[in-house]
């Protein structure tokens, strides 16, 4: 199976404490000495712009697409420098 077993509950029982400890020491220090000495606010009530529905408009894929052709002269311009920019 496991040709070091002991080796490997050793490492696991020492190590995942020392993983846990690096993982949350900056949140330990900083709970020892927070960089702001204020106390925090807590808001009775959400401001209303926080509240507000945020409304999301979703494209109609049954709608017939049609094609911008005033900006086809624009991507005609930059399809001709695509082949100039091999290196």
């Amino acid at each position: 199976m496991i040709p070091n077993l002991t080796q490997t509950i050793l490492i696991l029982v020492l190590g995942t404490p020392l993983l846990i400890l690096i993982v949350f020491l900056p949140a330990l220090i900083e709970l020892r000495k927070p960089k702001d000495c204020g106390p925090r606010m807590i808001l009775g009530k959400m401001p209303e712009f926080y509240v507000q529905p945020r409304v999301v408009a979703i494209a109609n894929i049954e709608e017939e697409i049609k094609f911008d052709y005033s900006l086809l002269p624009r991507l005609l311009k930059v399809i001709e420098v695509l082949p100039s920019l091999e290196i």
